[in-house]
């Protein structure tokens, strides 16, 4: 298994250790005609972790052939993924502390895209990762 399946497999992990929960929640609250109150920012949060393993891992693609074009991309990627790993997380329990991490997460989505969309026209990938981000951004800005 190389780097870059491990990554992929490790993000799909944690990704799948979150869902499960906010899925759970969600059915749970389905019942009573209520959603998790959080689930749409766990969502688009987890979708930013999706389009950014599909991201890095192109990324690290195109560094294996040889183009270095893509490196702060990456870095920003992957920042984006810890960030909003955690960010799914906190939604899903419905932390106290939400609203504050929200503030910083969207900084980091804000950063990704920006990055993520120098390169959209040529990539796919970060034309995705970039709406992603953006989505995250917009969804924890309603948190304020």
């Amino acid at each position: 298994m190389n780097r870059r399946d491990l990554l992929t497999a490790a993000g799909t992990a944690a990704a799948a250790a979150f869902v499960a929960p906010a899925m759970a929640a969600e059915h749970d609250h389905h019942h009573h005609g209520a959603s998790a109150p959080n689930a749409k920012i766990a969502a688009t949060a987890l979708d930013c972790v999706k389009t950014g393993d599909a991201c890095l891992s192109h990324c690290f693609d195109t560094f294996i052939a040889g183009d270095t074009s893509l490196a702060v991309c990456a870095k920003k990627v992957d920042e984006l993924i810890a960030a909003c790993t955690a960010l799914a997380k906190l939604a899903s329990n419905n932390s106290p502390n939400l609203v504050a991490y929200a503030k910083a997460a969207v900084a980091i989505c804000k950063d990704c895209e920006k990055e993520c969309r120098k390169h959209a026209d040529k990539h796919d990938t970060c034309k995705a990762c970039a709406d992603s981000c953006a989505a995250c951004a917009e969804e924890c800005g309603k948190l304020s």
